[in-house]
């Protein structure tokens, strides 16, 4: 891959040049750079009764999101790493009342049009990435575990449910985005969506 492309074309493949002028910023981050794009908008985040209860395992975890919430004010700052081509998220939740909840990850090429979100403590869920219709999809394709530099596929589909996600652009500055995770027995776990504008953007030349 061109190392100065953006790290997501080569998994958007073809639709790149078809994405909305929103989305091509949003993921203009590119690899081996210090690139950062910053993104600011408003969330709701809905938890079960099952993810209520497992909220001191997601906090301590630092996967996920543990308080539910509407309307909070949220800042999202996507980084690249110049060792690498991964693509970082640094999500920072502003809930009335309590200070900032920050939530990290991080983005890698799985290959084709499949990335690996990756949390702190090393377990990932692995997604494939389209555009069609107007929207970004993200579809789940089952979650990993990292351990001594190698990817461990996890069927955890029974514990955890299936994430999916999805992305659609407002305007030129604007898109809204959802995501879910759903259990084939208990239905929705887990749930956020929202609004964002893109904010300041540094590329690093």
């Amino acid at each position: 891959m061109n190392e100065r492309a953006p790290i997501f074309q080569g998994i958007f493949g073809a639709s790149w040049d078809r994405l909305p002028p929103v989305f091509r910023r949003h993921y203009a981050n590119r690899p081996f750079s210090r690139d950062e794009v910053v993104v600011e908008g408003v969330m709701d985040v809905e938890l079960s009764w099952l993810a209520r209860f497992l909220s001191p395992l997601l906090r301590l975890s630092g996967a996920l999101v543990p308080i539910a919430g509407r309307d909070i004010p949220v800042t999202v700052t996507f980084r690249s790493d110049p060792g690498s081509a991964s693509f970082a998220f640094d999500r920072k939740f502003r809930f009335p009342g309590r200070k900032p909840y920050q939530f990290r990850s991080a983005m890698v090429s799985a290959g084709g049009d499949e990335v690996i979100e990756w949390m702190a403590i090393g377990f990932g869920w692995r997604a494939a990435f389209s555009y069609a219709d107007g929207q970004v999809r993200l579809d789940h394709r089952g979650y990993a575990l990292r351990c001594f530099g190698r990817t461990i596929p996890m069927p955890l589909e029974w514990l955890f449910g299936r994430g999916e996600a999805w992305e659609r652009a407002i305007d030129d500055t604007r898109f809204a985005m959802a995501m879910t995770i759903r259990h084939p027995l208990f239905g929705i776990l887990y749930g956020y969506s929202g609004t964002f504008r893109i904010g300041e953007t540094q590329l690093d030349g």
